[in-house]
């Protein structure tokens, strides 16, 4: 139990440091990989607001064409799904330029924001032109 929780603590000491983080000043490679991560949570809850809009648009799209014409939503679903493995090995080939080292998990996360936030403006102006 003592390892366990030795090797939890610096875990569960996250959410406090999180709260405490300054991204506007942030000066060791842990604060600058924690607002990196914080920017790409950020572009994510962005997406998953313009994901379910652009699905309710094709839902829209799909209901007013016969049944045999539908895949409005199929489409969307399945591109949502390439693209999320295209996101991810995307990111993972960027971060090999610092591999193994500390900036590593910052770059991921720096090219899962950019990439992220890209698509989510892709699937606002889709969901916005019905």
């Amino acid at each position: 139990m003592l390892l366990r929780t030795l090797i939890l603590w610096p875990f569960l000491a996250l959410p406090a440091f999180a709260q405490e983080l300054d991204c506007a000043n942030s000066q060791t490679q842990m604060e600058m990989t924690a607002c990196a991560e914080q920017d790409w949570q950020d572009a994510d809850a962005d997406l998953n607001d313009a994901y379910q809009q652009a699905m309710a648009a094709m839902a829209e799209i799909d209901a007013i064409l016969p049944e045999a014409q539908q895949g409005a939503v199929q489409n969307l679903r399945t591109a949502q799904r390439a693209w999320v493995s295209f996101r991810d090995a995307t990111c993972a080939a960027e971060g090999y330029s610092v591999y193994g080292g500390s900036m590593e998990p910052m770059v991921i996360y720096g090219c899962r924001a950019r990439i992220t936030a890209d698509r989510a403006e892709d699937l606002w102006a889709m969901g916005n032109e019905n």
